[in-house]
């Protein structure tokens, strides 16, 4: 996954749901030289939460995308961000 792009990050998920393997995995896939210069919130949800579960990535551009890891799996987010992250890869190599 390209995380060059990536200035937010937001993670909801309850540890014992369906969805807590996609969100541990989106959260192991951060670089540790990211997460200085990028913010990361995390929730752990209960079973009485009222919130859902949610990855959202803001990039650079300002960009929200968003997905429910319940409905979406690893493969499923990584294709969603890596588009963006190409097209602004693009934009990049273009203006230097």
């Amino acid at each position: 996954m390209i995380t060059k792009y990536f200035t937010k990050i937001i993670v909801k998920f309850d540890p014992f749901g369906s969805e807590a393997r996609t969100a541990r995995t989106m959260l192991s896939l951060i670089p540790p030289k990211l997460r200085s210069t990028c913010d990361v919130n995390l929730e752990v949800l209960t079973k009485s939460s009222k919130n859902k579960p949610l990855v959202e990535v803001t990039f650079k551009d300002k960009t929200i995308m968003k997905g429910d890891p319940k409905k979406m799996g690893m493969d499923d987010f990584t294709h969603l961000f890596d588009r963006h992250s190409r097209a602004l890869q693009f934009k990049e190599e273009i203006s230097q």
